[in-house]
């Protein structure tokens, strides 16, 4: 019966990292794929993993299964991340967390929980978001819509635009919101616009979807969960979806987990037991190596303190990229002004590349450029700044 099946169409930026393998120019750039980078071009495991993967070496005495919604000390570590120590939210046992294959795996149980518990319910997402997102809510079976995100004329965040579509949410609609540097844009909510998006949404009865894949890689892993802290204050219930495979680095351990905030703590619970038959349908129980090296750094003060160190280098070097970007434009005479990309945060930005430049720079010089223009960052090296600029200037100048 496969004989009778259409190709599948590649997915747009895996396909794109295929193409980039594939290509034989000694010159080309990848600033496709969501991956962070260092100075030479490398994904590096970092110094803190490597030392807490010794350590769980050594002390392993079993490969027995997890529990369907993972570790107790891998949950308390996740939590204390997201709402910090001394969090009321925790302390009162409002929120609970189950250990998920990556964040990705966190948002198809939110997806798949939000279906079977709300049926009927809408989840809204911004306009524009990550483009796995709506396959992901499809595949649950999950209507969806959105709601307006960016100014592109402005290169800036559309507030009033964000705030208007919310105000027409219904009841019992999940609403995603991007914790912290946002994908693809790289512009996030303010403090303030946190806490009125989230007297919005509890004033529509609705559920906040956070996605937080990014935290550290804004401003700093408590500035970057300001956000999320100030949205659970208001809001009664929601749903968090966390990932470490950027500021762990465990791209391939798929490290993930979904909190659920109630609005007591027996709330919690019932919701958890939810969540966790959505696990067990799912993938049953979650992989135990990559939850075990988060709970092994964050749960050491001295490996800890370490990591934070680690978090700050990265951040720190993917904005020094942003700036000697913006500036190496400039100087290459860039008909364009790119200084909007330095108030945005994290690996992502829309360049304001249009789809046809883009394919320019993939035919021309082998630089890699998702079609919408986003790019990534963290894949910009001093080494390839230079010819990155050029091309691009030169791509600008062009008819």
């Amino acid at each position: 019966m496969f004989e009778t099946l259409d190709k599948a169409p590649a997915d747009p930026i895996m396909g794109l990292t295929e193409a980039f393998r594939q290509d034989p120019s000694p010159h080309k750039i990848n600033l496709s794929v969501g991956v962070y980078q260092d100075a030479n071009g490398r994904t590096p495991v970092l110094d803190t993993v490597k030392k807490a993967e010794q350590r769980l070496i050594e002390k392993q005495t079993s490969k027995s299964y997890l529990p369907i919604d993972g570790s107790p000390d891998y949950a308390a570590a996740v939590k204390e991340l997201v709402f910090g120590a001394g969090s009321d939210i925790t302390a009162e046992g409002r929120a609970v967390t189950a250990h998920t294959p990556g964040g990705t795996g966190a948002l198809r149980v939110a997806a798949d929980f939000l279906r079977r518990q709300f049926p009927g319910s809408r989840l809204w997402m911004s306009d524009p978001t990550w483009p796995n997102h709506p396959k992901v809510f499809d595949a649950a079976g999950l209507e969806t819509q959105t709601y307006p995100y960016f100014d592109a004329s402005a290169n800036a965040l559309n507030f009033d635009g964000i705030r208007d579509a919310l105000a027409s949410v219904e009841q019992g609609d999940a609403v995603l919101l991007h914790g912290c540097c946002h994908n693809p844009t790289g512009a996030d909510l303010t403090p303030e616009q946190w806490d009125e998006v989230g007297v919005i949404l509890a004033d529509r009865k609705a559920i906040p979807l956070v996605d937080f894949a990014y935290q550290g890689f804004g401003d700093g892993l408590e500035a970057d969960a300001e956000g999320v802290r100030a949205l659970c204050k208001r809001v009664p219930n929601a749903l968090i979806a966390s990932s470490f495979s950027k500021n762990f680095g465990l791209y391939n351990e798929r490290v993930g987990a979904l909190t659920v905030v109630g609005s007591s703590a027996d709330a919690a619970d019932k919701a958890l037991s939810h969540v966790k038959q959505a696990i067990r349908s799912n993938y049953s129980n979650p992989p135990a190596h990559g939850g075990a090296i988060v709970t092994t750094i964050l749960g050491d003060a001295e490996l800890r303190a370490e990591w934070e160190k680690e978090v700050t280098a990265m951040r720190e070097r993917i904005m020094k990229m942003r700036t000697l970007f913006v500036d190496t434009l400039r100087d290459k005479g860039a008909p364009q002004d790119f200084s909007f990309l330095k108030e945005q945060r994290g690996m992502f930005s829309f360049s304001g590349l249009t789809k046809s430049q883009v394919e320019t720079l993939r035919e021309r010089y082998s630089i890699y450029i998702v079609g919408s223009g986003r790019i990534n960052v963290a894949g910009i090296t001093e080494a390839n700044m230079d010819p990155l600029c050029t091309a691009i200037a030169d791509v600008l100048r062009s008819p």
